[in-house]
């Protein structure tokens, strides 16, 4: 169990990292007005999202997954905080959507949002992580 505990964190951590760096890219990405730089940005985005962030995510779940299944279902039905965490997980699984949306606008040369708008949305994640290791070490409920 130990074993899946610390791949499950291994792959958060990566997926997170994505998460936090790719609005990042996307403010200096809206920021950019040369052709060089905005090709480089979509090749950074591109592996960042498809190379990085999609494969942490999927691997965060399946180690989250397994262990939901290898714990015994009557702690499931009475762990209000795991609950909580798997709702946030599910917002936070759209957001990272959401980023592939905004990649592909990028890609396509149609993005509508300036680097404010991305500098603040770099932030939500931040608000994601505090909550859910609050849940997973504090069991609040």
């Amino acid at each position: 169990m130990l074993w899946l505990k610390a791949l499950h964190l291994i792959f958060m951590v990566t997926w997170f990292a994505g998460l936090f760096y790719l609005p990042r890219l996307f403010v200096y990405h809206a920021m950019s007005d040369d052709a060089i730089s905005i090709k480089r940005f979509k090749v950074m985005e591109r592996k960042l999202y498809f190379g990085i962030m999609t494969p942490g995510m999927i691997l965060t779940f399946v180690f989250g997954i397994w262990m939901l299944i290898s714990y015994d279902w009557e702690i499931f039905g009475k762990s209000g905080w795991l609950h909580a965490k798997l709702g946030l997980l599910a917002i936070l699984f759209i957001y990272h959507i959401v980023c592939g949306k905004w990649l592909l606008d990028f890609k396509y040369d149609r993005n509508q949002h300036g680097h404010v708008y991305f500098r603040w949305v770099n932030e939500v994640p931040v608000l994601f992580l505090i909550a859910i290791v609050i849940l997973a070490v504090v069991k609040p409920f």
